[in-house]
Order: C-alpha cells, then structure tokens, then sequence
C-alpha cells in the first residue's frame, strides 16, 4: 500500500512540475510568476525588513545551539562515570 502510494505521490508532484514551468499563464509560466514576484522590489524590502526584525533572535537561536553543541561535547569527551559523584567505599557509622 505504501509503494503505490509514494508513486502515485511522486507522479503527481512531477505532473505538478512539469505544469509549474511548460504551461503559460498569461505572459510566464507558473514559476515564471513566482520568480517576478520574489524579484520585485516591494518583496525584496519585506525580505529586508523580516531580516532586520529577526535578526536578534535568530543569533540568540544560533548562540543557544552552539551551547549546546559544547555541552553535547563535553560530555562525550567525560570518562564513563565521571559525571556520578564518588561514593565512600567504607560503611557510614551509626
């Protein structure tokens, strides 16, 4: 059931395709529109101003990670055990 599926899937985003950039719409083609659109200057300053807006939580994102990553690191470079604290071998008193 899975493999006629992921067929049938894979034939109709190739359909999809092949429409995207044949097919005119006017004076371009699916894709042709979408590659203006994106080029056009309104759509490049609200790109800019996204960038602009994000900017810093997108560094705090990218510090967070690499935190992360050293800590993930550091872990994997501690000796098995070493992260348990030692315990007294001798018998506590009462």
């Amino acid at each position: 059931m899975g493999l006629i599926r992921s067929v049938i899937s894979m034939a109709l985003l190739g359909l999809f395709i092949f429409i995207g950039f044949t097919v005119p719409i006017g004076k371009r083609t699916l894709f042709g529109h979408i590659g203006n659109i994106w080029s056009s200057e309104a759509t490049q300053e609200l790109v800019d101003g996204v960038k602009d807006e994000s900017g810093p939580f997108v560094d705090r994102v990218k510090r967070g990670v690499k935190a992360g990553m050293s800590d993930d690191d550091e872990e994997t470079e501690k000796p098995s055990g070493s992260d348990t604290p030692e315990k007294n071998s001798e018998p506590s008193e009462k």
